[in-house]
């Protein structure tokens, strides 16, 4: 790759007001403060399934918001890294930190292989491709004896970690999680800000523009939905040990579609918006749950009211109303 390669195209420069660093830095660190003390307010587990869906929400985020590419079928990255890690942890005895990583490697893996197939492809063209490539991990997840079918993979061990931090305790693993997830988070809020993020919000912007200031916005493309599959493997590596449960509902073309929701109602191509969107319906599902079968409904009333009245999403109307980028 050429040094042009890496510079930053005029498409992005100026690209509006941004909060200086001291801004983010604020922001970041009441992020961390609210995460280290809200085990003691919120049941851990519930905490930990908003951790989980937040950095799943925040990979998609950086494919769609900022790479301007709509996947319908992120719930194979999520799902299929589940499995990977529910089953090495169990059946292969492996310890915690190299479960999630085997789970993260696979989904990154096979983002490569549907990345390298589907990327080329733009728009509605785009988003049915990787529909149906998920559709395929779920049906092969269906019938596959490795994955337990309908039954999923059961009591899976949590383990100790680095052999000497046991996680059976709720409030362990949730510091766990939560380093996990401010370690993903902060990768992405890097790679936004860093000049492969500028180029990438440049291509989705305008990319015929792109190309002709000599890009290589495919080459671009890929590399985000690669670093995007990855992530969400993460997520859902990591959620297989908090519920020691990996199912076909992490790999069901309706996961895909919840973590969209999440991205829109928080506020897509924005940094924090994917995890206040993740809040929202993960809190609606738990504390709706005694409604049943409504709770889908009542989840589509708050999409189209957000779609009404919140167009950019809750941190994308905070970020007009405040003039800066959050």
């Amino acid at each position: 790759m050429s040094a042009h390669d890496v510079a930053v195209p005029a498409a992005v420069e100026g690209d509006g007001a941004r909060p200086s660093g001291r801004t983010y830095g604020v922001l970041l660190a009441v992020l961390v403060g609210v995460i280290l003390v809200a085990p003691y307010f919120l049941y851990p587990v519930f905490l930990m399934k908003v951790l989980c869906f937040a950095l799943f929400a925040s990979a998609l985020n950086l494919l769609l918001g900022y790479g301007g590419l709509l996947s319908f079928g992120h719930a194979a990255f999520f799902g299929f890294a589940s499995y990977i890690s529910a089953h090495a942890a169990k059946v292969w005895g492996l310890p915690p930190e190299l479960a999630i990583l085997s789970g993260t490697a696979a989904a990154t893996v096979l983002g490569a292989v549907f990345g390298a197939l589907a990327i080329r492809r733009q728009g509605i063209y785009f988003a049915m491709i990787t529909l149906a490539l998920a559709q395929l991990i779920y049906f092969v997840s269906l019938q596959s004896e490795f994955t337990g079918g309908e039954d999923g993979i059961q009591s899976v061990p949590r383990g100790v970690l680095f052999g000497v931090l046991p996680l059976t305790d709720d409030r362990t693993l949730y510091y766990v999680v939560a380093t996990i997830f401010l370690a993903g988070f902060l990768l992405i809020f890097r790679i936004i800000h860093s000049p492969f993020g500028q180029v990438l919000r440049a291509i989705r912007d305008n990319e015929p523009r792109a190309i002709s200031l000599g890009y290589r916005t495919v080459q671009y493309k890929l590399a985000t939905f690669v670093i995007s599959a990855g992530i969400a493997g993460l997520a859902g590596a990591t959620k297989a040990l908090v519920f020691q449960l990996a199912s076909l509902t992490d790999v069901h073309w309706s996961m895909s579609g919840e973590v969209v929701l999440m991205t829109l109602v928080g506020g897509m191509g924005t940094i924090f918006g994917p995890a206040v969107g993740a809040i929202v319906v993960v809190s609606m599902q738990n504390y709706l749950a005694t409604l049943g079968a409504w709770v889908p409904i009542v989840q589509g009333i708050v999409f189209v009211v957000c779609v009404l009245l919140f167009r950019e999403g809750i941190i994308g109307v905070l970020s007009r109303w405040t003039k800066r980028p959050l």
